[in-house]
């Protein structure tokens, strides 16, 4: 076969296996993510974070209800242990945490599978200092739809302020400034 044929076969495939790409070429414009109905339970900002309970590193229940009772919010980072996540968690812990002592900062592990190991993860990465809380079995993770990354930030009244992933910290700075 000559190369022509060969690149028109390869364009073509290329072409065919697209689907609906051409749509993305002129997109309509519409915002086509579901209609948030807030003051109920869910995962979306403006919905009510469903209480929780999980170990942490120390063996001991942290309760959401009983974290928010006493602060202005709580941000949950859910956390692999990663290259990623400790620049995450190295940039939050420099420069978003000492600005907001009235906010608990609460680093959800998804991965170890146990306390234990969970444990050996948070030291040998230097984290003794924060609260880890161990998902073992992934009930929090998919509470909130999150995966590798996500920042929740909720309020004192248990509404969710943000839920996305964490990029540079300004979304997550502006809004516990926001805070009420």
């Amino acid at each position: 076969m000559s190369i022509v044929k060969l690149l028109a076969l390869g364009t073509l495939l290329l072409l065919t296996g697209c689907g609906d790409t051409f749509d993305d070429l002129a997109p309509s414009g519409k915002d086509r993510r579901p209609t948030v109905e807030k003051n109920v339970p869910g995962s979306y900002v403006g919905q009510n974070a469903a209480d929780f309970t999980l170990p942490d590193t120390l063996g001991e229940n942290v309760n959401l209800a009983t974290e928010l009772a006493d602060a202005k919010g709580v941000v949950l980072y859910f956390n692999m242990w990663c290259p990623i996540c400790d620049s995450h968690m190295s940039h939050m812990r420099s420069y978003v945490v000492p600005d907001f002592p009235d906010v608990k900062f609460l680093i959800v592990d998804y991965v170890s599978g146990s306390v234990e190991r969970s444990r050996s993860a948070q030291l040998s990465n230097g984290y003794a200092g924060f609260t880890v809380l161990v998902d073992t079995d992934g009930s929090v993770l998919n509470q909130f739809d999150a995966t590798m990354g996500t920042t929740v930030v909720i309020d004192s009244a248990g509404i969710i302020r943000m839920n996305e992933d964490y990029k540079d910290g300004s979304k997550l700075y502006d809004t516990l400034e926001a805070l009420p």
